[in-house]
Parts: C-alpha cells; sequence; structure tokens
C-alpha cells in the first residue's frame, strides 16, 4: 500500500521558512518523480517543484524560483521541501504526490494529472 505522509507545516510571517517533509512507502521510490503541489482556496491545484529521485534533477514553478528548494534523502524515502522568503501569496494547502503515470516526454515541472498517488496536505499560512 502506497503511503505519502507529510509535514511540516504551519503559520509564519512573511519572509520567514519552513520546510515541508514527504515520506513514502510502498512502492520503489528511487527512479521516479516527486512532487509539491499547492491549493489555495478557490484556485486550482498548482505545480511548486518536481525532483526526479533517480539523479536529483529538479524543477520549479517560476513563482518560486530562488525561494524553494527540492531535495531528497534517498536513504529514509523522503523529499523535503525548503520554503524561504515567504509570502502571502505562498498560503495554501501543500500536497506531496509521487510516480509519474507515464514516462513524460520531456524532464520538467509535471502537472497534478500527471501523478498516480497523493498524500493528505499540509497547511501552510504566511501572514503579512
Amino acid at each position: 500500500q502506497v503511503q505519502l505522509v507529510e509535514s511540516g507545516g504551519g503559520s509564519v510571517q512573511a519572509g520567514g521558512s519552513l520546510r515541508l517533509s514527504c515520506q513514502a512507502s510502498g512502492y520503489t521510490y528511487k527512479s521516479n518523480f516527486m512532487g509539491w503541489f499547492r491549493q489555495a482556496p478557490g484556485k486550482e491545484r498548482e505545480g511548486v517543484a518536481t525532483i526526479y529521485t533517480g539523479i536529483g534533477s529538479t524543477y520549479y514553478a517560476d513563482s518560486v524560483k530562488g525561494r524553494f528548494t527540492i531535495s531528497q534523502d534517498n536513504a529514509k524515502n523522503t523529499v523535503y521541501l525548503q520554503m524561504n522568503s515567504l509570502k502571502p501569496e505562498d498560503t495554501a494547502m501543500y500536497y506531496c504526490a509521487a510516480v509519474a503515470k507515464t514516462w513524460p516526454s520531456r524532464m520538467g515541472l509535471l502537472g497534478p494529472d500527471d501523478y498516480i498517488y497523493w498524500g493528505q496536505g499540509t497547511q501552510v499560512t504566511v501572514s503579512s
């Protein structure tokens, strides 16, 4: 049974930092894709970052480039999202996703329809 367990959300003031964690189990972690998404109330779910766990290549949405970093710890089957210089517009429910439905035609930021498995979400709230 595949499980993605997220943690690390919370409330922070603008300019602050948070680190989200997503621990995966129940499938072959290596050589696949994992990603972070977010969804604010009334908005569509948007991709934030993707990591290819085979070699650690990373891809980001323009809105978070230079502020967010996705990384992995293969020994723990865990992917992280380090979020720095947080802004109020980063406020959302953040979701971890894993395993691409099909191998992408090109490497890059994957969208929500590209993943099979999802975590339960963790709330991030940034106040001004």
